[in-house]
C-alpha cells in the first residue's frame, strides 16, 4: 500500500539536494567554525554562506540572522531576551492561539512578575490590530503575534500590527515558523523587530532554526558560554544543520511561487470535496490561509480515531499541532475560535507539501467520507446536541 504524507506542518522530508549539500560537513569538512585553521575557516565560510541565503528570504542583513536549535528556542529567546533587556516595563501582549513555545514562555514570565494581555481572536483566528493598539500601555515592552497559525493556517495581519508597534515604540516579535518559504516573509514589509524560523518545516534538517533580530534591538542572550554568534548565542555551531538550513532556504525561495500555486490548487480541491461530507466545516479563514493548510472538523467524530483509520489506509495527517497531538485535551486554538470541546475533538489537519500529487488528493477525498461514516456508525451519539448534553452532564 502506498503511503501518502499529509502532515508537513509537523515536519517535512529532507530534500535530497539539501542533504547532498550537508553531507560533506558530517565527514570531510568537519571543522569547528570558531577554529582559526583551514578546517575551521572552511566551516565558518559555510555558516556565513548559509546565513546570507536565509537573509535573502527575509530581506535583511546577514548580521541580523542568529542561529538557534529551532523555533522553540527562537520564540523563548525573543520573549525572555527582551524581558531581561527592557527595564522600563513588565507588560507583554500576545494572542491565545500562539504556539505553546510562546504561550508557555508567557506563563513563565507571568510567574516572574510580568503581566501578559491575551488578545481575543475572531472565528477565523484573526487578531484585530485595533485590539492590539487598545492593549498597549506605558509599560508594554513586547507584542508577539504569529505570522500564520500552525493549526488552522490563518495568516495574521502582521504588517498592520507591526505599524502600530513601531508608532508606539514597542518591540514586535512574530513566530514565522509555518510561513517561512511558503509565503513572502520580507521582515521590512512585515514591520517586525524579531522573527522566528525553523528549517525542518520546509525540507531542511531538524534541530536548527534562527531568530531574526533587527539591528539595534535590545535583547539579552539566553545561552552563555564561548560567545558564538557574535556573543548572542553561545554553543558550537551545528554546521551541517546550518548548511542544510541555507540550502533549503535558497531552494524554497526559488520554488515558492510554483509550489504555492500547486498546493493551493490541491488544497482547494480537497476542501471542496471534504465539505460535501455532512456536518463538516473548515476552520481558519477560507482565503487568507497558508497555501498548504486545510483544517476540518466533523461532528460526532473523535480526531484520534480518524487519524488511526486514515493511517490504516496509508494517509498520514494530524488532529492539530504535532507538539500536542498526543494530548487528550482539545486544541486551545479551536476552543479560542469558539468551538465547543466536543467539536474541537473532531478535528483533522491536512498539510500538503511540494511532492503531493493530484492522484493522492483524489485518493484522500475518496477514502475520507467512508471513514467518517464508519466512525459515526459506531458512535453512541446520534446528534451533536445529544453529545453536548452528555458532556455537560459528565462535567457536572
Amino acid at each position: 500500500m502506498k503511503r501518502i504524507y499529509l502532515d508537513h506542518s509537523a515536519t517535512s522530508p529532507l530534500d535530497k539536494e539539501v542533504f547532498e549539500q550537508m553531507r560533506p560537513y558530517f565527514s570531510s569538512k568537519f571543522g569547528n567554525a570558531s577554529s582559526l585553521h583551514s578546517f575551521g575557516r572552511e566551516a565558518y565560510e559555510a555558516v556565513e554562506n548559509a546565513r546570507e541565503k536565509i537573509a535573502k528570504v527575509l530581506n535583511c542583513k546577514p548580521t541580523e540572522v542568529f542561529f538557534t536549535s529551532g523555533g522553540t528556542e527562537a520564540d523563548n529567546w525573543a520573549l525572555k531576551g527582551v524581558a531581561l533587556a527592557k527595564k522600563d516595563g513588565r507588560h507583554i501582549i500576545t494572542s491565545p492561539i500562539e504556539h505553546h513555545a510562546v504561550l508557555h514562555t508567557c506563563q513563565y514570565l507571568e510567574k516572574n512578575g510580568y503581566r501578559v494581555t491575551y488578545l481575543p481572536v475572531d472565528k477565523y483566528g484573526f487578531v484585530k490590530p485595533a485590539d492590539v493598539e487598545d492593549a498597549i500601555r506605558k509599560d508594554t515592552i513586547l507584542i508577539s503575534v504569529m505570522h500564520a497559525n500552525n493549526e488552522i493556517g490563518t495568516i495574521e495581519p502582521i504588517e498592520e500590527i507591526g505599524r502600530i508597534a513601531k508608532e508606539k515604540e514597542v518591540y514586535f516579535h512574530s513566530d514565522g515558523v509555518q510561513s517561512f518559504c511558503k509565503i513572502p516573509t520580507d521582515v521590512n514589509k512585515l514591520n517586525v523587530d524579531m522573527f522566528s524560523i525553523s528549517a525542518h518545516k520546509f525540507y531542511g534538517p531538524k534541530g536548527i532554526g534562527a531568530l531574526y533580530i533587527q539591528e539595534g534591538t535590545k535583547i539579552e542572550p539566553l545561552l552563555h558560554g564561548g560567545g558564538h554568534e557574535r556573543g548572542m548565542r553561545s554553543g558550537t555551531e551545528n554546521v551541517p544543520g546550518i548548511v542544510g538550513f541555507g540550502a533549503a532556504s535558497e531552494l524554497g525561495l526559488k520554488r515558492m511561487g510554483k509550489d504555492s500555486e500547486k498546493m493551493i490548487s490541491l488544497r482547494d480541491r480537497l476542501i471542496r470535496e471534504t465539505l460535501k461530507i455532512k456536518d463538516s466545516w473548515l476552520n481558519g479563514h477560507p482565503v487568507k490561509r497558508l497555501p498548504n493548510n486545510a483544517h476540518f472538523c466533523f461532528g460526532l467524530i473523535e480526531g484520534e480515531s480518524l487519524i488511526l483509520y486514515l493511517d490504516e489506509r496509508g494517509i498520514a495527517a494530524s488532529t492539530g499541532s504535532a507538539c500536542s497531538s498526543k494530548s487528550l485535551e482539545p486544541s486551545h486554538v479551536l476552543l479560542r475560535i469558539g468551538l465547543k470541546h466536543e467539536e474541537a475533538h473532531g478535528s483533522l489537519r491536512i498539510t500538503l507539501g511540494r511532492e503531493n500529487t493530484k492522484e493522492e488528493i483524489e485518493y484522500v477525498v475518496k477514502v475520507l467520507p467512508g471513514v467518517v461514516k464508519k466512525l459515526r456508525a459506531i458512535s453512541p451519539f446520534k446528534s451533536r446536541k445529544e453529545l453536548s448534553s452528555f458532556k455537560s452532564t459528565e462535567e457536572d
